[in-house]
């Protein structure tokens, strides 16, 4: 559009065609390093099919020394400087998580920072302004850079990485043990919550991997994963000559077939398609295929390698078979199906035929992906399936056979183990507020603002200094008697006793500040308050807080850590903002009784 010199346009029309088709050799390059799921898989020598793990989501590092200082001078009016070791100590804590190891301990990290940046929230994130730093993150998959102010993209980005660290674990586990294939199944469920968290209590994801459709692809690909670990566990434990248990061998893989087709459908959709490696798409029908291959073998299995039932067996096997296809095979009836051999062995025949045309299928779909045709073990396991079937349809077929092999009816899915989807549990690590020098978050909040705080000289009059206090941490001076030394001074109802005579009082308890204030002698006693802006009754502002926040927005509750999550209506471009229900204590909210009716936790002096 710059110019109308056609030579000038063909020249830049080909540079930039060079420029796209290197940057397409660079994004399949990337999509093949962040989709490669052979780095994360155990170092066992046993064949199992791989599995889909998750890599992590890339930060930046993030300086908040100045930010942090700054707030703690003008919201909290005391000295950043004094600070510097909790704000240090918390960037240290963000520099670990980037990096967890693939261990209970990474996890852990992954899971206390998660629980910092609740108190971080609650200290520096107010409702109406943000601290001014952006929070750089990459997306897992194709390493495309988003950043946002909220702290609310930190916390989703971090709980992104407790589930992707969860898939990593799961797939490293040696799964042809049963306590490896247990510790597979309770990590791909505890993938599978952490995602759903995610998707549930955040919105507006500024980055593809934390949108609903791809997390609801991610929940549904884990539940999979979670299925074949059944199935894998079933084959470990089953008898080896039983037929029921073949049959419900079947029945597990066409379970597993089932939910590999639902996550094939997923990846299928517009907004997922252009963003999930082909790799993962192939992969899912590939095990999709494969495991409907293994149903049918399974149960061609049962019918020729298991003998006739006896009489005392025929009931219950029938029982089992009338549940076993999605529609029954044509032919004789049941009783005679099961007792007869040579109609077993020909109903064995239609399913095994099916199953080689499944793993067929299976394989031909895995040679059109560069990247899985490259593992060797997935290759090893489809051709292993295919040659076994293919060995038993040769054994079991006769040369005088003259029938036309039937059509084998799809075998009904059904699991003895349903996958359950295991939200996290954050109270599991314990963490201590580092800024909890600050004061209580009762009152020393981002949400709260209170006047300057004021020290006042008190004298102990006839009656004594002539307040009635309450509660605990920080104590409440809940009235005022007129005329009395307190009044006289400028206390109000409402203030809060921050210090004694120089002595910091915002953690202290009720009898403490009590002996601290018996203990003076005729001089008096300097006491260091606060009053809340806006109203002298905490309740009142809890109360405005709670109006506006269920008009500006979603609320959304958790009973795992009993948080809120707030989305301002005004930003679209803003995640799901979490704060945590107030929790105030009856002994520390102000009443609002005068000074004459003295409560039952309220004492005068």
């Amino acid at each position: 559009r710059a110019t109308s010199n056609h030579k000038v346009k063909e020249t830049v029309a080909l540079e930039l065609s060079y420029v796209n088709s290197n940057l397409q050799l660079l994004k399949e390059e990337l999509e093949e390093l962040n989709s490669s799921m052979d780095v994360y898989q155990n170092d066992s020598e046993s064949i199992s099919v791989p599995m889909i793990p998750l890599g992590l989501k890339e930060t930046k590092e993030l300086d908040l020394l100045v930010p942090l200082k700054d707030f703690i001078i003008d919201h909290y009016g005391e000295e950043g400087v004094q600070f510097e070791k909790e704000i240090k100590e918390f960037m240290e804590l963000r520099q670990a998580m980037r990096t967890p190891s693939r261990n209970e301990a990474g996890l852990e990290l992954l899971m206390e920072y998660y629980n910092q940046l609740y108190f971080l929230d609650s200290r520096f994130f107010p409702p109406t302004k943000t601290l001014g730093v952006f929070f750089h993150w990459y997306d897992s998959l194709t390493g495309v850079p988003s950043h946002q102010r909220a702290l609310a993209f930190e916390k989703g980005s971090v709980l992104f990485n407790l589930g992707a660290l969860h898939t990593q674990i799961g797939a490293r586990q040696d799964r042809a043990s049963l306590p490896g294939l247990n510790q597979a199944i309770d990590a791909f469920q505890k993938a599978a919550g952490a995602f759903n968290y995610l998707k549930e209590n955040f919105s507006n994801a500024p980055s593809l991997d934390m949108s609903a459709a791809s997390l609801t692809m991610l929940v549904r690909l884990m539940v999979a994963q979670v299925q074949e670990c059944v199935f894998e566990k079933m084959t470990l434990l089953r008898a080896q000559n039983d037929f029921l248990a073949r049959l419900q061998l079947a029945q597990e893989a066409a379970r597993v077939e089932y939910v590999y087709s639902l996550v094939h459908q997923t990846m299928s959709q517009p907004h997922v398609k252009d963003y999930v490696p082909f790799s993962w798409t192939t992969m899912v029908h590939v095990k999709s295929e494969h495991f409907r291959a293994l149903s049918h073998y399974f149960a061609a299995i049962a019918l020729c390698d298991c003998p006739a039932p006896s009489d005392a067996e025929l009931l219950e096997q029938e029982k089992a078979f009338l549940q076993f296809h999605v529609t029954m095979p044509e032919g004789p009836s049941l009783r005679v199906l099961l007792q007869d051999p040579e109609e077993r062995r020909k109903l064995a025949k239609a399913h095994l035929k099916k199953a080689i045309m499944k793993h067929e299928e299976a394989m031909r779909i895995h040679g059109l992906c560069k990247i899985l045709r490259k593992m060797d073990i997935l290759q090893e396991v489809l051709s292993f399936a295919h040659k076994r079937s293919l060995s038993k349809y040769s054994e079991i077929d006769h040369e005088e056979d003259f029938f036309e092999t039937g059509e084998a009816p799809d075998i009904h899915p059904k699991t003895h183990q349903k996958p359950e989807i295991k939200s996290p549990n954050f109270s599991q690590v314990k963490v201590t507020d580092l800024f909890h020098r600050l004061g209580p978050l009762s009152v020393f909040s981002a949400k709260n603002k209170w006047y300057p705080a004021r020290r006042v000289h008190l004298m102990r009059g006839e009656n004594g200094f002539g307040f009635t206090l309450r509660g605990d941490s920080p104590v409440l001076i809940a009235g005022v008697i007129p005329g009395g030394c307190a009044a006289e001074a400028g206390l109000k109802e409402g203030d809060y006793i921050i210090s004694v005579n120089g002595k910091d009082c915002k953690w202290s308890k009720h009898a403490e500040v009590v002996q601290l204030l018996k203990s003076t002698g005729k001089e008096g006693v300097d006491i260091g308050v606060i009053t809340l802006q806006g109203s002298e009754c905490p309740k009142a502002v809890d109360r405005k807080a709670a109006v506006m926040s269920s008009g500006s927005g979603m609320l959304k509750s958790n009973k795992e850590n009993s948080r809120k999550s707030l989305m301002n209506s005004k930003s679209a471009s803003t995640l799901l903002v979490w704060s945590k229900k107030s929790k105030r204590s009856k002994k520390s909210t102000y009443s609002g009784v005068p000074f004459t009716a003295v409560g039952d936790n309220e004492a005068m002096y």
